[in-house]
């Protein structure tokens, strides 16, 4: 199966290649921080409008599957980052060490968590749901993770808490509470408001790799250091991918249910991790802090996307051949 690109994964590639070219420098730098901190308040406000809690915590009722997939998404992925951590400095930069633990307390993605589990025919109600209180959970549980695991290792601050609250939770909780209002709004014109989510973080993109290469980060890359963190992501991701699978299967899921868990429990969020970042790190490092993110997500797109269009047709083959009532095996 031929895997193209993801088209927002290319923008993001050419911002870093214009912040590489065009940094902000002197008074920009003012400008551009104070247009990130505005993008990312209004990203979050948008992201409370845009999603219904009370239907995702209403849909617990499968309270098995989703706390499975919680558990995957905020236990399991954070133990298995702190490993990066133990690989010496000359072969990972710290920075991109810390980038692995980051991405490791993201939230699950929704859209391709709920794409890939429909092409491999799992469970797209429980999908929806797991995929939406992960991303609602998050909002909360990612600074609290991250600040917990790197807070000996100069990563987060923690007592920058007050700061985190003021610019991701406050106006997460005004969207949730201008739901009602502009609910409907945000519905009719998700396209559109589309543009506005890439455009804040493809902002906050520049502004991470203008100050790194204004602060001469590149000089830390080596082509082992890129090699190795490659690996790390196709490891992290498999390890992920087989934990979920065996481990939905020794619970006694169905194969429906183990789809869901294994395409929800094993995706990061790069919507999410972006502005998240934005917040949490600060200094040249930051761009460096990023880059395993925007690896990990190309990746995760390449590998569910053949596993998806492979146990969909298996699931389909089956499905053609099994009497009525009769379960198929993914």
């Amino acid at each position: 199966m031929r895997v193209r690109p993801d088209p927002f994964l290319v923008l993001l590639l050419l911002t870093v290649g214009v912040a590489s070219l065009v940094p902000a420098r002197g008074a920009a730098v003012g400008v551009v921080d104070g247009a990130v901190t505005a993008a990312i308040a209004l990203l979050f406000f948008l992201y409370g409008a845009r999603l219904s809690t009370g239907e995702a915590l209403g849909g617990l009722r499968n309270w098995r599957l989703h706390s499975t997939v919680l558990a995957a998404t905020f236990v399991v992925f954070p133990l298995l980052g702190l490993t990066a951590l133990l690989l010496p400095e000359p072969v990972l930069p710290r920075p991109l060490a810390v980038g692995v633990v980051f991405l490791c307390c993201l939230p699950s993605t929704v859209q391709s968590s709920i794409a890939f589990t429909g092409i491999a025919r799992g469970n797209v109600p429980a999908a929806i749901v797991a995929a939406s209180v992960s991303n609602v959970l998050g909002v909360f549980l990612t600074p609290v993770l991250a600040a917990l695991l790197l807070a000996t290792d100069g990563g987060v601050d923690a007592s920058g808490f007050g700061d985190i609250a003021l610019r991701l939770l406050v106006p997460f909780l005004a969207g949730q509470a201008a739901r009602p209002l502009i609910g409907g709004f945000v519905a009719r014109h998700r396209t559109r408001l589309a543009l506005v989510d890439r455009g804040s973080i493809l902002l906050v993109v520049y502004a991470a790799f203008s100050e790194g290469v204004v602060a001469g980060i590149w000089g830390r890359l080596t082509p082992l250091s890129l090699l190795v963190l490659l690996g790390v992501c196709v490891l992290l991701l498999a390890v992920v991918l087989a934990v979920t699978a065996l481990g939905a299967r020794a619970l006694g899921f169905d194969d429906a249910d183990r789809i869901a868990i294994v395409f929800c429990g094993s995706k990061k969020s790069l919507a999410s991790g972006l502005p998240i970042a934005g917040v949490l790190f600060g200094g040249p490092a930051a761009a460096l802090v990023v880059l395993p993110l925007m690896l990990f997500h190309q990746v995760q797109l390449m590998a569910c996307a053949a596993i998806a269009a492979r146990w969909g047709r298996r699931r389909a083959h089956l499905d053609a051949g099994a009497p009525d009532g009769a379960p198929s095996r993914a």
